[in-house]
């Protein structure tokens, strides 16, 4: 029951806010099926309910015309009533809480039909006694022959009189998607109005509303009732760059997130202004967030990198501002791989150079310059996922393998490490690069580096655009020194696909040039779509850092009947006494708590009873040292 002194009585439509569909329209399609002319009857009786729900056919003209139309029985309404039980709004489903707990406050109030109301009104919890809709009338073999005329629904005006007649307590609020739920308050009987456009957006209706709804969550934040969402994932702004794969845009948009989808990058100046009031970015390597960025990032909880690397993210700044960054350290690694084996095989059988003739016409059936791959030197500059999986399959097809890593590695198979960068450079016949983007790796292949490999070495770059000096690779090319190269990254790239690409490399003999599609597979692209949104949705819905690359990594179980309270803080002494300190003084029962530090940030979950004040909400947000706070639930 609401609290009495801030009674509400709420009265909400069916018919595509309850349910996702009109039933009327949905009874038709069933009863109609199989008749020779299905499709237009359906038409006809569709475009009659958009006609009356946008205020231009009173309902009661409206409503005789569909009848009319329909030829349907009760065994029909018994298959319409088992449809609509799978189609309940999403957002009706999930807040079965508010059901409920403020049965006596709901009331339905719709120009359908109870026969097929009831039973999927009163599963969620809706007493019957509080549904007011029409009923059908039927003849003795249970054929449909109209509504009952005496009910006041069938008539214009007949919510408005039905409610003046309830004489229903405290404010009225009322939910729907279509004028005559507005006319109630147009007639003054109702103190708010709320469009509803979950299922259905109509401008008419929208233009008159005190607030527009995309899910029953909103309507139920604004109001302060029970709901399954601490805080309306619509009001959650996700921007999304790149042309990241669409199952990502999906993954958000079916949750209820705000996404706006961007196919090209954007520059610090425009990401500086589109990133005000944005909860979650997604992007992939072109796209900077930089110290200026996020200073304007007022409302920024985490960041999604759709690629390996996160070196185009300030990932200290993020980790001070409590940001959470996450990325697909794995999910498109094969894809790298095959390109860097694809290119190797093709630039040692000097292939496009071959290719290139026989476009102009020219028959060169010779073996010069033309190799195996076996029993060639493979020499890999990185050895992270890329370069090890890289390794293994170029010693299967017969190659050796070197390789030299800043970072201590484990050699797999028969592959040997060696000491420094010049040990590999001098010895392989095949140089892959498979360094990250860090500022040091800048410019790392210049005239030395070149100078120390072999001549007629065959040289990769599938890593990042300004590991290597451009110029000096053209030298070396040139000069006979590299007799093929494959290059997949640069150091200025085109913000999008309609932008033009220019290069030193651009016709140079036996030389592949590709537009940054290392990782740019269908099945690499669907990969990362699912799995960073997988992780960016655990953190948000859970609180779970599984998987971040700069935020104390917890995997957290399911939040089961109790609040979820996630604190990030400077990691200094004294913060967690402060922080049980105030659970102690306002006697909560601690559940569950869970806690996990790095050497910039600390991040503590407690999961507590539902019983708690505001003052001491407060308390929590305004211990010293706190970087971000928020409540799930």
């Amino acid at each position: 029951m609401a609290d009495a002194v801030q009674q509400k009585s709420i009265i909400i439509d069916f018919d595509s806010t309850f349910t996702q569909v009109e039933g009327l329209d949905e009874l038709a399609n069933i009863a109609l099926s199989g008749l020779p002319d299905h499709q237009n009857i359906l038409n006809e009786i569709k475009a009659i309910t958009d006609s009356c729900m946008n205020g231009e056919l009173p309902f009661s003209q409206s409503l005789q015309k569909r009848l009319k139309l329909l030829k349907a029985n009760k065994s029909h309404v018994e298959k319409l009533v088992v449809f609509l039980m799978n189609k309940i709004s999403p957002s009706f489903e999930r807040n079965k809480i508010f059901f409920e707990l403020c049965a006596d406050d709901i009331y339905i109030l719709s120009s359908g039909f109870k026969d097929f109301i009831v039973p999927v009104a009163t599963y969620l919890g809706v007493k019957e006694s509080n549904i007011y809709a029409n009923t059908f009338t039927y003849d003795s073999d249970g054929n449909i022959t109209g509504a009952d005329l005496n009910n006041v629904l069938t008539g214009d005006g007949g919510k408005v009189k039905l409610i003046e007649s309830l004489n229903l307590p405290g404010e009225i609020h009322v939910i729907g998607d279509g004028y005559t739920d507005y006319e109630v308050k147009g007639s003054g009987l109702a103190n708010y109005f709320y469009a509803f456009t979950e299922n259905v957006a109509r401008q008419k209706v929208i233009d008159l509303a005190d607030h527009v709804v995309p899910t029953l969550d909103e309507f139920l934040w604004l109001n302060h009732l029970p709901r399954a969402q601490s805080y309306p994932k619509s009001r959650i702004k996700v921007l999304l760059l790149e042309n990241v794969h669409q199952a990502a845009v999906q993954a958000f948009k079916s949750e209820g997130f705000n996404v706006e989808f961007h196919k090209g990058a954007l520059d610090e100046d425009e990401l500086t202004e589109k990133i005000k009031g944005v909860s979650i970015i997604g992007i992939r390597s072109k796209t900077n967030i930089t110290a200026k960025v996020l200073e304007n990032a007022d409302k920024l909880i985490a960041v999604g990198a759709f690629c390996i690397g996160t070196n185009q993210i300030d990932l200290g700044v993020c980790t001070d501002l409590g940001i959470a960054v996450f990325n697909a350290p794995y999910s498109n690694t094969r894809s790298v791989v095959e390109l860097a084996i694809g290119e190797m095989i093709m630039l040692i059988r000097s292939i496009p150079t071959k290719s290139e003739k026989m476009h102009k016409g020219v028959w060169d059936k010779s073996a010069n310059n033309s190799f195996e791959v076996r029993g060639k030197k493979l020499g890999l500059i990185g050895y992270g996922h890329i370069g090890t999986q890289l390794s293994v399959l170029g010693e299967a097809l017969g190659m050796e393998v070197y390789f030299y890593d800043k970072v201590d590695k484990m050699p797999l198979g028969n592959a040997r490490k060696c000491k420094t960068m010049k040990e590999v450079l001098e010895v392989a016949d095949v140089v892959s690069l498979h360094i990250d983007g860090r500022k040091e790796n800048d410019n790392l292949i210049g005239e030395a580096e070149f100078a120390q490999m072999k001549n007629g070495v065959i040289f990769l770059n599938l890593a990042r655009g300004k590991v290597v000096q451009i110029p000096e690779l053209v030298k070396a090319i040139k000069s006979g020194k590299v007799v093929g190269a494959g290059v997949d990254v640069f150091p200025e790239e085109p913000k999008t696909n309609s932008d033009p690409f220019v290069s030193e490399l651009m016709g140079l003999e036996n030389v592949i040039l590709t537009p940054h599609i290392g990782g740019s597979t269908e099945e690499a692209q669907e990969m990362i779509g699912q799995y960073v949104p997988e992780r960016l949705l655990e953190y948000m819905n859970n609180g779970s850092t599984t998987g971040s690359v700069n935020c104390p990594e917890v995997q957290l179980p399911i939040l089961v009947e109790s609040h979820r309270l996630l604190h990030i803080h400077k990691n200094v002494p004294g913060i967690m006494a402060k922080i049980n300190n105030i659970f102690a003084k306002y006697n909560i029962n601690i559940q569950g708590q869970y806690l996990k530090t790095n050497e910039r940030i600390g991040y503590v979950i407690v999961d507590v009873e539902r019983s708690y004040s505001p003052e001491f909400l407060e308390e929590l947000r305004d211990v010293e040292g706190t970087i971000k706070f928020r409540k799930l639930f």
